[in-house]
């Protein structure tokens, strides 16, 4: 009797720190993505478009194909797509956790464990590129327009996000899409609980001179400083 009630007291506390620690995140993640970062920054008349996209709970950046600064046709072809549209006008960049990104294409394919290992840092990270001919400004898509020399601050984070094999290049995941026009890549860094997809593309913003939150984990925290 004196060991069922020792295993209950410490079950206790177990599930009494479970749901403390679960109230403590879900406040902080409220509170901080509502601290501003480059709050004054306005957005520019001239410079580079790009776009914050947002499904809802995932975010991506989407960026010229190619301008005089960057032709991102070197790392990520055409061709690595179904459809193989060169007639492509912008490229989207979403960071996240590679087995997430490639077994899980609807939410009722989620595994539990693959919920438990990216929310651990026990995986691998993927970058998820899709092409655009066209992109016009709504509530889920937000233009932004930044000077070449911020541009060129997003474009090393992005490129520096990606893994690159011995010659230097990035790696394609072959046979990995969700349609036509995308395609997926090896990464760096792990997915967990305080880095997930769109705290990477909050930091994309925050690296390039953007607004953004001073910390978030879900797309509501980005988008907040765009209403």
């Amino acid at each position: 009797m004196k060991i069922i009630k020792q295993s209950l007291k410490i079950l206790t506390l177990i599930l009494s720190g479970i749901l403390a620690f679960t109230l403590l995140y879900i406040l902080a993640v409220l509170g901080i993505s509502r601290i501003s970062v480059n709050s004054d920054v306005r957005n520019n008349r001239e410079g580079v478009e790009i776009f914050l996209i947002s499904n809802g709970v995932h975010t991506d950046i989407a960026v010229p194909v190619q301008n005089e600064i960057k032709d991102w046709r070197d790392e990520v072809r055409f061709s690595q797509t179904k459809a193989n549209d060169s007639l492509a006008k912008y490229v989207s960049f979403g960071w996240g956790d590679k087995e997430f990104y490639l077994n899980t294409p609807e939410w009722s394919d989620l595994k539990f464990s693959t919920a438990f290992k990216a929310a651990f840092n026990l995986g691998t990270s993927a970058m998820h590129t899709r092409f655009y001919r066209n992109l016009s400004e709504s509530a889920d898509c937000r233009r932004i327009i930044v000077s070449n020399e911020d541009y060129q601050k997003l474009v090393h984070f992005i490129s520096d996000s990606f893994y690159l094999n011995n010659q230097n290049e990035v790696k394609w995941i072959a046979g990995h899409s969700y349609g036509k026009y995308d395609a997926f890549y090896e990464a760096k860094g792990s997915y967990n609980l305080f880095y997930t997809c769109n705290t990477w593309t909050n930091q994309a913003l925050k690296s390039s001179n953007q607004k953004a939150a001073l910390w978030t984990v879900y797309d509501k925290g980005i988008l907040y400083h765009y209403d």
